[in-house]
């Protein structure tokens, strides 16, 4: 008897969506999106955070997903608040002093949003007085609210946040709430 093939799902997880199948309360989950029994998340996106999120009902293949020793890079598109400078953009790259340890250092650019993302329901806040940009981010690790924290370090806060891209995966097609079935063998292909 053949062992059942591996499951990877690539999902677009829309604006305030819990990252789990249980009910929070009033709060959407996966589950209001995803009916695919014995599929966990691997890796969170948190409830205010948008896009590509990664689902298999692999516990290994999740493990390396998510565990840093892998660098497995992810790359977010983040609208802050303010115009980033030079040094504000160094201090991402070189790594920032959060609350318990100093990040690994990261991918920082100003960049405009390359994918048309839907409006967000609540819209982001707009001040006439005070702009806002686009920065692509692409780090290696994935600790808790890490972009929002390393921008607001330096001070640029998140106003949105959507991750666009793990490893070779990206979020380009899917609209949010959509997801579709991946070839996981191309995970790792080309990665040491």
């Amino acid at each position: 008897m053949s062992q059942p093939k591996t499951q990877l799902i690539a999902f677009h997880k829309p604006f305030q969506v819990l990252c789990q199948f249980s009910p929070s309360g009033d709060k959407k989950t996966l589950a209001d999106f995803i009916k695919i029994p014995q599929i966990y998340p691997a890796g969170r996106l948190d409830y205010d955070s948008e896009g590509l999120l990664l689902l298999t009902d692999n516990g290994q293949l999740a493990h390396r997903i998510t565990d840093p020793k892998h660098k497995l890079p992810k790359t977010y598109l983040v609208q802050v608040e303010g115009t980033p400078s030079e040094a504000q953009l160094q201090q991402l790259r070189q790594g920032v002093q959060l609350k318990e340890s100093m990040t690994a250092p990261c991918h920082a650019k100003i960049t405009v949003n390359q994918m048309p993302f839907p409006p967000r329901v609540p819209p982001i806040r707009v001040r006439k007085t005070i702009t806002d940009t686009w920065i692509e981010m692409q780090i290696t690790e994935g600790r808790n609210r890490q972009v929002r924290r390393m921008t607001a370090a330096v001070g640029l806060p998140t106003l949105r946040l959507v991750r666009i891209q793990i490893g070779d995966y990206t979020l380009e097609g899917l609209e949010p709430g959509e997801m579709v079935n991946l070839d996981c063998s191309r995970l790792f292909k080309s990665r040491t």
